[in-house]
């Protein structure tokens, strides 16, 4: 039997193919196919299926990872897009918040508002915050709004109306009416994509869903048309921004829940990976061809998030908590009007991509770099599928030298840095700046570019230690073999945590085990086992921020509530030094996470050796350039396919593989364990 994994990156597809049989991964990698990300998902399969001997009746699992609703987001090119709003109140999404995106640059744009005001419609009803009907909705109401979004030609509508976290059941009509009425618009209302008070975010969530609904629609149409023309017996399953797994119709409604698909399927593989390793305190870094994502992970678990921000926007969705930066291998290296040099956030993207790659590029990028510097294969990539065009990419290197006034490897060496530099940033985002320490954890480099640059920015952060896994430029499409099905939902509450609130409690935990317990039975038949964890928003009253502490999914009495309480003072003191207990506490919002989970394939273990690297692992010998401290050094090139388990070998040294290429700089160390990680630390001096 076969389990395939497929993620859609900005530059590159990465498809891990685990034949269950004989234990072995079939890994391959080839360019995304932007305008359709389908059809370098097929050629990928039809690949992976060849390699390793298979038919398509073999396949028993199908997991994607994409970058369509995200791409659609950032790049505005999403739906025709309207919005039915309580009359009286169309401005939401203008007002926002009333800050600015930069708070000391008066010139700073907000990101466009994706409903423009000609479509956007009052709507003549209204409930009070307490849910309270103010002004009822009529059946002549919802015929004349009906009637004014059939003429106005939109592709989709959001429906957001105050309040309705109280209450949905003016939404609710208003969507039943449309979806006889115009049954080729996409539809989202606010109580179903983000059911929780704060107006703003509820509305700006639910219109992203809409705006990227047809397109996401479109696009998942189109992936299942080309899988079952490949014949595969199975559909996809396709990873939310939360690491778990969805159908295609449960992401088809809810497309918000996978603009960060792909780096959640790194974070799930990553974290398994490095527990497998003993490892449950780490830094993810992956580093593509586009964009440079990393997370915390403490104890195993990822650092999760209600809500992110994209593209300047805020969604209202449960993730893990990435951060993304635009500094990948592709990342476009210029000199500014003021001389000083500038890498990113453009990248050169799959087509025309770096200059090495010979298609078309002839703009400098961090690849590029790389390749001048001997650290990337100056003459191929992709285990030879690819020939590299070192010339080229000296070439466009030698435009940003002649700028600074420097010689092409030392131009080569601030674009370096600067990359480094940017990604030891977002490094330090996610754990100085949280209250972590980044020397207590180990850096877990994957993506095509992750393991070149990593040495140095461990050491930019002052982390020793380095993880790289078997196939860090496929990581994520393995994280999709490992990927649990996973979905949340949320019930607004805003009462206090006091024994008269119980009966209410109880009755709304008991709707959110049904709702989840339902989801998981149509959602996780691949699951072997079904669990749904209850969770709340806490805070004390008039706090702007809430805290998330467990509560028990069978209900409560005065005992347990009280326990609740004690324990969200006890967080409130751990998170921010202090607690209030003789406060009430209120309990904002309740969150049911359901949870299949399911068997995790066996990681093949590599063939045990001695402490040197057999001689057949030597591809060979180049000079490197390892920066003004060492210069150009002469140094040993290893086929990582060929290392075995206790193979130790000290800086420098460069690692080859089909997905990727490892840089151990002179001062570092490198073991292969048993399951083919390279093991990377600082030498003790």
């Amino acid at each position: 039997m076969i389990r395939i994994g497929v993620d859609v990156g900005g530059t590159f597809t990465d498809v891990t193919a685990l034949d269950t049989g004989s234990g072995r991964f079939h890994i391959f990698k080839l360019p995304s196919t932007g305008h359709d990300q389908s059809i370098a998902v097929a050629d990928g399969i039809r690949h992976v299926l060849g390699d390793a001997g298979r038919e398509a009746d073999d396949v028993t699992y199908l997991g994607h990872g994409t970058t369509v609703a995200t791409n659609a987001l950032l790049e505005l090119k999403g739906a025709t897009t309207a919005l039915l709003v309580t009359g009286g109140v169309p401005d939401v999404l203008e007002i926002a918040r009333q800050r600015r995106p930069h708070l000391y640059d008066l010139f700073a744009d907000k990101p466009r508002v994706l409903v423009p005001r000609e479509l956007t419609f009052g709507v003549a009803e209204r409930l009070a915050a307490s849910g309270e009907v103010v002004t009822e909705l009529t059946g002549a109401e919802i015929e004349r709004v009906a009637a004014e979004l059939e003429e106005c030609g939109a592709e989709s509508v959001a429906i957001c109306f105050l309040h309705s976290y109280r209450d949905a059941a003016h939404e609710i009509r208003v969507e039943e009416a449309l979806a006889l009425r115009l049954p080729d618009v996409f539809v989202s209302r606010s109580s179903r994509v983000a059911p929780e008070f704060r107006e703003y975010e509820r509305f700006s969530t639910a219109v992203i869903n809409s705006f990227i609904g047809p397109v996401v629609s479109r696009y998942i149409r189109r992936l299942g048309e080309r899988v079952a023309e490949a014949g595969l017996p199975v559909g996809p399953r396709v990873i939310q921004s939360n690491g778990g797994l969805a159908s295609t119709d449960a992401v088809a409604e809810r497309p918000v829940t996978t603009l960060l698909s792909g780096p959640s399927a790194g974070v799930v593989g990553a974290s398994y990976l490095a527990g497998l390793a003993g490892i449950g305190d780490l830094i993810t870094f992956d580093m593509g061809g586009t964009s440079t994502d990393v997370c915390l992970i403490r104890d195993g678990r990822p650092a999760s998030a209600n809500e992110r921000g994209l593209g300047g926007y805020p969604i209202r969705v449960p993730s893990v908590d990435v951060h993304t930066i635009g500094a990948g291998g592709g990342s476009i290296a210029s000199v500014d009007g003021a001389g000083g040099l500038r890498v990113g956030p453009e990248s050169a993207g799959a087509r025309p991509g770096p200059a090495a790659y010979g298609h078309g590029g002839t703009r400098p990028t961090t690849t590029d770099a790389n390749v001048v510097r001997g650290r990337q294969n100056p003459e191929s990539a992709l285990g030879g599928a690819m020939p590299i065009d070192g010339a080229a990419a000296e070439r466009a290197v030698a435009t940003v030298a002649e700028g600074l006034g420097t010689s092409v490897v030392e131009a080569a060496r601030g674009i370096g840095r600067l990359a480094n530099s940017h990604m030891a940033r977002a490094v330090r985002q996610v754990s100085v700046e949280a209250g972590e320490d980044p020397r207590e954890y180990v850096l877990m480099a994957y993506g095509g570019a992750g393991p070149l640059h990593a040495a140095e920015v461990a050491a930019e952060v002052g982390m020793t230690r380095l993880l790289v896994p078997p196939h860090p430029g496929t990581l994520c499409a393995l994280g999709l073999l490992v990927s649990d099905v996973r979905s949340e939902f949320t019930s607004s509450f805003l009462r206090r945590a006091e024994p008269d609130t119980l009966p209410a409690l109880n009755e709304a935990v008991a709707a959110l085990v049904a709702e989840g317990s339902a989801w998981l039975a149509e959602e996780a038949r691949i699951a072997q086992r079904h669990e749904v964890t209850i969770l709340a928003d806490a805070r004390y009253p008039r706090q702007n921020f809430e805290l998330r502490i467990p509560l028990p999914p069978a209900g409560l009495d005065e005992s347990s509530l009280a326990s609740v309480v004690a324990d969200f003072h006890a967080q409130h003191e751990k998170a921010y030094g202090f607690a209030h207990p003789d406060s009430p506490v209120q309990l904002v919002n309740l969150r049911a996470i359901a949870h299949g989970e399911v068997a995790k394939p066996e990681m093949p273990r590599v063939a045990a050796g001695t402490a040197t690297p057999e001689q057949d692992a030597l591809l060979g010998t180049r000079d490197v350039d390892f920066g003004e401290e060492h210069g150009a050094l002469p140094t040993p090139v290893f086929d990582r396919a060929k290392l075995k388990s206790g193979n130790t070998f000290a800086g420098p040294v460069i690692v080859e593989q089909l997905d990727s290429t490892t840089v151990v700089p002179p001062g570092w160390s490198s073991t292969v364990d048993e399951l083919g990680n390279l093991l990377i630390e600082v030498v003790a001096e």
